[in-house]
């Protein structure tokens, strides 16, 4: 039996690397999936096409995940749709890295936006279901640099801590009613975000990695079938590093 069979799921940043990993893992093994992006991907046809191999349904829907009203609509009506989601993975975030003292307060306020306050509201619609089901779990994708801090990205490494600190916040006050809230930190993992950087600085990072090597979006999506299946029941409130033992 697939570990997700029967089970539907919400998705954010699904377009591409570690969303459309989670995406193609959780439809694999039989979820049902709304994957949440801004536009329409490339990756469309393809998830759509995998569905169909698995016997289940891949829905791609449209929003702007820093604008509170078009996120808040668009989520309350897949939910409609859905009937309910067993899982919600928040995954949508952005970089805009740059020194402390030279940041932009702009720079700051998108990312913090993106990646923690979409995070937020999404959870307050699909958690108050989850509530009245008595079941689900939700998964925050946070990072190595919310545990660690890195120079240059103050802005992301506050997004990611923050999202640390809320995750185990919102498993406090909705464990009681059988819903589980972890976070996954990912460490230096091989997408099109990391691909931008200079090759010497990628050899560098790989350097610090005890497995001496980038993990792969799939790495990442591994952990997010653990966290969203029923093999994790007893599981809340935690931060999976995935992260080859860099932030050991």
């Amino acid at each position: 039996m697939a570990l997700l069979e029967n089970k539907k799921a919400l998705v954010t940043g699904s377009s591409r690397g570690i969303g459309r990993g989670i995406v193609e893992k959780y439809l694999s093994e039989g979820c049902e999936v709304w994957g949440l992006c801004s536009k329409p991907s490339a990756a469309k046809e393809d998830l759509e096409k995998l569905a169909a191999e698995k016997g289940v349904a891949f829905h791609e829907i449209y929003a702007d995940v820093g604008n509170t009203e078009n996120v808040t609509e668009v989520v309350k009506n897949a939910l409609a749709e859905a009937g309910g989601f067993d899982i919600l993975v928040n995954n949508a975030g952005i970089t805009r890295d740059g020194l402390s003292f030279r940041m932009k307060k702009e720079d700051w306020d998108d990312v913090l936006r993106i990646n923690l306050t979409s995070a937020f509201l999404i959870c307050q619609i699909v958690s108050n279901d989850m509530i009245r089901k008595r079941k689900g779990s939700i998964i925050n994708m946070a990072s190595i640099v919310g545990i660690h801090g890195n120079g240059g990205q103050v802005n992301y490494s506050a997004s990611k801590g923050g999202l640390i600190a809320y995750s185990k916040s919102l498993a406090a006050e909705v464990g009681s009613r059988g819903v589980r809230v972890n976070a996954i930190a990912p460490g230096f993992i091989a997408t099109d975000m990391t691909a931008v950087l200079k090759e010497d600085l990628q050899k560098a990072m790989i350097d610090r990695i005890p497995l001496k090597r980038a993990g792969t979006p799939e790495d990442i999506a591994n952990a997010a079938l653990y966290l969203g299946s029923d093999l994790s029941e007893y599981v809340t409130a935690q931060v999976l590093g995935v992260d080859g033992g860099m932030g050991a």
